[in-house]
């Protein structure tokens, strides 16, 4: 009799949550090892050094082998703030508890090269006015009048009064900021080569929030990637463009109403670098409130800033700047500005300059073709009071996306009846989020044979 094929439920109530996270941590630690490695890699003429640590056990027999005969590797992307420190508690739940082997990369610019510990010092906005800003190579700075800072109000209602670092033209950060997504495609690829040898390995990854589209761009770009984990993960970038299109981008907790319905695309320019203060935790915690309050958390609303403002102290270590989103939402102008630019540095010619920007197009949705990987299975787990990931976009926008696909990957979607869009944050009767329960179910899906084809 031919068994049956392992599905993963439509929704995982609070109370199973916490049981099954009571396992997880009740489990033996397995001793890791914990290394770090900053890969050099030319791409565009320019050199970029990117930053990775790799999780493990001590023990190489303890990792896991899946259905396929491979043992299993997880590779973490973080959120559109940190750094690898920011999956560091996901990381070591699954190397300490499961045995896994963990590569938790960074995008290229967030890793602290000049301490030893990689937390950032100061704030982001300096009081002198200048900002903090990525370092992209060992030893290379941005300097102040590489850029000027301009205060942007044209999304308050989601962001309040934004700071941006805008990129002189013909200055390095003007570059940079042109170059850096071909140097995320590359300095993935090559940490993955190097961690998880295709014959060895297969690979299932996990990125967070705008660390998603990013996963979602290298899973097929990465030969052995068999799946995608995709907790609280955004999509690809025109999905991701239109799930804030159907949010009127601010977002839907469950259980009310959209504030809007409709919302304009962004525009991002490619080189605009948003600097991040304590108004970005503030987006997040207020939906989280109505969420697991109702509006009468509102009448507590000074406790509430004071929990922000502590939380952003506590943040200030991680980088806090973000240039993605020419990429998380198909920013198609912006991008192929982008490519012009390097184009025009590297005097290139019309044919290949066109390669260029067809390149840095095709970041933001999936690859076609005879000869293409096809996007492999992907496993949607959102959290209960997540404002960016409600049932209803998954099931009116994003899983409708993907089965579009030519082949359509196995998509299916899970919601978590606790937790927040950082779901490692603690809450009542979860000391670490539902973190532990989602490796709990990761583990499953994998030994299971979810991802296998």
């Amino acid at each position: 009799m031919k068994k049956k094929r392992w599905e993963p439920a439509k929704s995982v109530p609070r109370e199973q949550i916490i049981k099954d996270a009571k396992k997880v941590l009740a489990m033996p630690d397995i001793p890791v090892k914990k290394t770090e490695e900053i890969i050099r890699i030319r791409t565009l003429e320019m050199d970029w050094d990117i930053g990775a640590v790799v999780y493990g056990p001590e023990d190489r027999a303890r990792i896991p082998v899946a259905p396929d005969g491979k043992k299993a590797g997880i590779f973490l992307l973080h959120g559109g703030s940190g750094d690898f420190k920011h999956m560091e508690r996901l990381s070591l739940l699954l190397a300490g508890k499961f045995g896994y082997k963990v590569l938790a990369g960074t995008f290229p610019g967030r890793f602290y090269f000049p301490d030893p510990s990689r937390d950032w010092p100061g704030d982001t906005i300096h009081p002198d006015g200048t900002v903090r800003t990525p370092m992209w190579q060992e030893g290379e700075v941005i300097s102040a009048d590489e850029y000027d800072v301009v205060k942007d109000t044209s999304m308050k209602d989601r962001y309040g009064t934004r700071t941006l670092a805008r990129a002189k033209p013909g200055t390095n950060f003007y570059y940079r900021m042109a170059g850096w997504p071909a140097a995320f495609e590359e300095g993935m690829k090559e940490a993955n080569r190097r961690h998880f040898p295709e014959k060895e390995y297969s690979v299932y990854g996990q990125g967070h929030s705008t660390g998603g589209p990013f996963i979602c761009m290298l899973c097929q770009r990465i030969p052995n990637m068999a799946g995608m984990l995709a907790t609280e993960h955004s999509p690809f970038g025109y999905l991701c463009a239109a799930r804030d299109l159907w949010g009127g981008d601010m977002g839907k907790v469950a259980g009310f109403k959209r504030v809007k319905k409709k919302s304009k695309p962004r525009t991002d320019p490619f080189n605009e670098l948003y600097i991040r203060t304590w108004r970005d935790r503030a987006r997040y915690a207020g939906p989280e409130a109505l969420g697991q309050e109702g509006p009468t958390a509102l009448m507590r609303l000074p406790a509430l800033m004071e929990d922000i403002l502590d939380y952003w102290e506590r943040s200030k270590k991680r980088p806090n700047f973000k240039a993605e989103y020419i990429v998380t939402h198909n920013i198609r102008a912006s991008l192929s500005a982008a490519a012009k630019a390097s184009a025009e540095r590297l005097k290139m010619n019309s044919e290949e300059t066109g390669a260029l920007v067809q390149r840095y197009l095709g970041y933001t949705r999936e690859l076609s073709g005879r000869e293409v990987k096809p996007v492999p299975p992907v496993w949607f787990c959102i959290s209960k009071d997540s404002r960016d990931h409600s049932p209803e976009v998954y099931r009116e926008v994003i899983i409708p996306g993907f089965q579009k696909m030519k082949p359509p990957p196995k998509a299916r979607l899970t919601r978590f009846g606790a937790g927040v869009h950082v779901f490692w944050n603690p809450e009542k009767d979860l000391p670490v989020g539902i973190a532990p329960a989602i490796a709990h179910a990761w583990n499953e899906a994998i030994m299971e044979g979810y991802f296998a084809l």
